[in-house]
């Protein structure tokens, strides 16, 4: 379905290391091998692969923690990301990270992150559009832009979230609340809680993410990822972030308070199946959110790992619940009112939607 590629869309549910390149991975690998970081040969067919099994999905995860621990590494992954995103036509996308200290790179959780803007700073195949001082004083309602060179190219507008990683004490939750707050001016536009679900508890989080709150930045939470965490489910309804993410294992009641509260869900099928947490696509809570006309919005979660783009997301919704160009340009031009962006961005997105809508046959 060539229209899933070339209609533009949004991305809301996308994680930095998660989504590297398969071609990079295998670089950055045999350097590392030649170092004796990691057996080469140990990783070479996993990085290859484009089915992997769960247990090799979390190899993959712990071998990219490994791989990506340098500045350097941090801004090249950002900027082919990014890349990636813009090629499938993809205008907006909120990227996120959870900034890592490692003392023997020398590397802070502020230095981790102005790697990651660097990586932005550093496209040049679109303009990316991050700053948001910058969409004020210029006309950004478009879906192109114009170089200093009077070039024009295809754009994107990039947001950063922060991500708590649930192995984290309160005070280092918190210092992340701090940076992204400090880094507002810099495309930071909230606040996400993830992580391994079953490690930390919801208390240790609470605090940073009602200070966050109480700042103004949005919070979306992955939330019922696993099996036997109802009064945590329960938790973060109470909570009221702004949008949450994944909602797979819910009780009956919780289904009626995530449908009465509208809290946008951003669906990602691909990894929920890969990771087993749904059966099977025709099992896949999409159906029911999407009947009831609840707020979603399909994402990718992780594109390298899982394999998977925006563009094949929808084409799997396509498929596997019958939904039609025009129901899916929808679906994506919905997402507008999710964004954590400001009305100048949202604006801008309804006009590149708008001028793309898909003709009805006659």
């Amino acid at each position: 379905m060539e229209w899933c590629l070339k209609q533009p869309k949004i991305e809301l549910h996308a994680h930095l290391n998660g989504s590297v390149r398969n071609s990079t991975l295998l670089e950055l690998a045999k350097v590392q091998g030649e170092k004796g970081v990691v057996v080469f040969a140990d990783v070479e067919h996993v990085i290859m692969k484009n089915d992997r099994s769960l247990v090799e999905c979390f190899k993959m995860f712990d071998l990219i923690h490994v791989l990506t621990t340098d500045h350097e590494t941090v801004t090249r992954i950002t900027r082919e990301v990014i890349e990636d995103f813009a090629a499938e036509n993809i205008v907006y996308v909120e990227l996120r990270t959870t900034p890592k200290r490692n003392e023997a790179k020398g590397m802070t959780k502020r230095s981790y992150m102005e790697a990651v803007i660097d990586g932005l700073r550093s496209v040049d195949t679109v303009d990316v559009s991050f700053i948001p001082s910058d969409l004020n004083r210029e006309n950004s309602s478009r879906y192109f832009a114009s170089n200093d060179n009077g070039i024009t190219r295809r754009r994107i507008f990039v947001r950063l979230l922060l991500s708590i990683d649930r192995r984290e004490s309160t005070a280092a939750a918190m210092d992340t609340v701090q940076l992204a707050l400090e880094l507002r001016s810099l495309g930071v536009v909230g606040i996400d809680l993830s992580g391994n679900p079953l490690v930390g508890n919801w208390d240790t989080f609470l605090q940073p993410l009602l200070f966050a709150k109480d700042k103004g930045l949005p919070i979306t939470l992955h939330c019922g990822e696993v099996k036997n965490r109802k009064e945590e489910v329960q938790a973060m309804l109470d909570f009221l972030p702004q949008r949450i993410g994944h909602a797979i294992f819910f009780e009956e009641q919780q289904w009626k308070q995530l449908k009465q509260s509208k809290i946008p869900v951003e669906i990602c099928l691909t990894s929920n199946i890969r990771t087993e947490c749904v059966t099977s696509i025709n099992n896949h809570h999409f159906a029911d959110l999407y009947a009831s006309k609840h707020p979603i919005v399909l994402c990718t979660d992780d594109t390298g790992i899982f394999s998977t783009s925006l563009s094949r997301e929808y084409r799997l919704a396509a498929s596997a619940f019958g939904l039609g160009e025009m129901e899916l340009f929808q679906l994506g031009k919905n997402s507008i009112e999710y964004v954590f962006a400001d009305e100048v961005v949202k604006k801008s997105l309804r006009e590149i939607f708008d001028s793309a809508t898909p003709k009805l046959p006659l």
